[in-house]
């Protein structure tokens, strides 16, 4: 599943391209994909125009004149690609991005007033657009149940701990993690975010000290920033607006790196597992 830096690139290439279109035509392949009734998309999806494109932790948000939103969530292979007068695809990266479309993996295409068009493709089957007025949208159970995002200015160490220490008994790993602690981190920038702060990814939260945690509330906002920079990771599945590898993974500190020497302080990095999950870390950087 993308982490927050990939769905944010994705975001960015569509602000971009799609503001201001008219949505004249729309076709899905299944209501699994698209699950709205047919009289609600005539009235509020289309003759509309899109407002502006967001993104709430891993879901994005595309904003209509109607007053109405499609909530999109990629899921694990989902993508989206335009064609206009140019080409432009984000997403899990087969051959779709760069394809005749609509294609066997198109589940929805919606057509604008120009003639381009919005390829919402999905090999899995997993993702989803659903039509929703917006002020609904932040009473979706997901959204009332996801915490804050971290790189908002207004979340700063003063929020973040206190969320944090909810998860005393567990790994630090875990807390993060944990969608309803704070939004969009996944497991590649967990321990990234973890080997720049110097915290074991094992490490019980209640045993980390508040200043452990403004480390790694800093670090987390580094990691983050950085690989939207860089146009998300290259793990497996995601490429940027131009159809682009991220480059992130270039950049590691520590993921993916087991056996190689840590940068800081060039011990071997070893790969362990913590909150069920492929662990990364530096054995002196990183003691628990």
């Amino acid at each position: 599943m993308p982490e927050l830096p990939e769905v944010e690139t994705v975001r960015r290439g569509l602000q971009k391209l799609i503001i201001g279109n008219q949505i004249v035509a729309e076709t899905h392949a299944t209501d699994k994909s698209f699950p709205n009734e047919a009289n609600e998309v005539a009235e509020f999806l289309l003759g509309t125009t899109v407002t502006n494109v967001r993104r709430r932790a891993k879901v994005l948000l595309i904003d209509l004149s109607s007053k109405y939103t499609l909530v999109t969530h990629l899921k694990m292979t989902g993508q989206l690609v335009y064609l206009g007068a140019e080409r432009f695809g984000a997403g899990h990266p087969n051959d779709s991005l760069i394809g005749v479309l609509p294609d066997k993996s198109t589940r929805v295409t919606l057509t604008f007033s120009d003639n381009s068009h919005l390829y919402f493709n999905d090999q899995r089957k997993f993702g989803w657009m659903r039509l929703l007025p917006t002020f609904a949208v932040p009473e979706i159970d997901f959204m009332k149940r996801v915490g804050p995002e971290p790189l908002e200015e207004v979340f700063t160490s003063r929020e973040f701990i206190p969320r944090v220490r909810r998860r005393a008994g567990t790994s630090i790993k875990a807390a993060i993690l944990d969608q309803t602690v704070l939004a969009g981190v996944g497991n590649i920038y967990a321990d990234e975010s973890l080997w720049g702060a110097k915290i074991h990814p094992a490490s019980i939260v209640r045993e980390l000290s508040d200043k452990k945690l403004v480390d790694l509330l800093t670090e987390i906002k580094t990691v983050m920033l950085l690989a939207i920079e860089k146009g998300g990771s290259t793990d497996r599945n995601y490429v940027n607006a131009e159809g682009k590898r991220g480059s992130y993974i270039d950049f590691a500190r520590v993921f993916r790196r087991e056996g190689l020497d840590c940068p800081r302080c060039g011990t071997t990095i070893e790969k362990t597992r913590v909150a069920g999950r492929g662990t990364h870390f530096c054995p002196v950087c990183q003691v628990q």
